[in-house]
């Protein structure tokens, strides 16, 4: 089992006159083995939803529990995969899919085969002596997902993995993050920008209000099938259109009043 449940999560930055709420009053379920997508506005609180999952902030109220178990700090059954990579430049592609796996103090065998497993999966096999500078991004994110996925945890906690790929190298990650779920069934919580990117890989998208965030409509992409995923997109895009445009009008009336 790798539920996520949230119950009244409520985060902000900073203290007194400066205290910016980012979170207030969330609440969600993932259930085990489930693809959920993550879409709102800038700056509506997901990526810091996802950080506060992966035990790196801990949450000003309310309360995060995965597999029933309150998240108090970062965890071997969470992994996380950021959008820019965090390869190790000195280490080979080998080298950085071994390095969990040598912290964890697997034997030398074990972990050459179990890294080697990883890397087929995600189709760099040829690259594994490769040093990061010498990969193209989509390489580079393929090794991260490889390290990640070595050390095999229930959750995988995915924040814009794919924003800072070209369009066509995005795609061909999407279908591959697909296929690899497919085989490893792990609970995914997966943030994004990209309405399409939601509708294609998810089973269920959540879409969060502008800040403070909270949970405004959850949609159900795996029952609108293929013929119904543009109509699902479009409706996702209305509710994020109408965030975006009252968190536009919140700003204009906060400039107003200090004028």
């Amino acid at each position: 089992m790798a539920t996520i449940v949230a119950r009244g999560v409520r985060f902000a930055y900073g203290a007194d006159a400066g205290r910016v709420v980012a979170l207030d009053g969330l609440d969600l379920e993932v259930r085990d083995r489930e693809f959920v997508a993550l879409i709102g506005p800038s700056g509506c609180g997901k990526s810091t939803f996802l950080y506060i999952v992966g035990g790196f902030l801990a949450p000003t109220d309310g309360a995060v529990l995965v597999d029933g178990r309150p998240v108090t700090g970062a965890g071997p059954e969470r992994g996380i995969i950021f959008q820019h990579y965090a390869l190790f430049p000195w280490r080979t592609v080998r080298g950085n899919v071994l390095y969990g796996l040598e912290e964890r103090g697997l034997p030398k065998a074990e972990r050459l085969e179990r890294a080697q497993f990883y890397i087929d999966l995600v189709k760099l096999t040829g690259f594994e002596d490769a040093y990061p500078s010498r990969l193209s991004g989509g390489m580079r994110q393929r090794v991260a997902l490889a390290r990640t996925l070595a050390l095999d945890p229930d959750v995988l906690l995915m924040d814009e993995p794919f924003g800072a790929l070209d369009a066509q190298t995005r795609r061909i990650m999407q279908e591959e993050l697909l296929e690899i779920w497919t085989r490893a069934r792990k609970t995914v919580l997966f943030v994004t920008h990209d309405v399409r990117e939601a509708v294609d890989l998810a089973d269920r998208v959540m879409v969060m209000t502008a800040a403070p965030g909270r949970v405004r409509a959850t949609l159900d992409a795996r029952a609108a099938g293929a013929a119904g995923r543009e109509t699902l997109a479009q409706e996702i895009w209305a509710h994020v259109r109408e965030e975006v445009e009252r968190a536009n009008e919140l700003l204009r009336y906060r400039a107003a009043a200090r004028a």
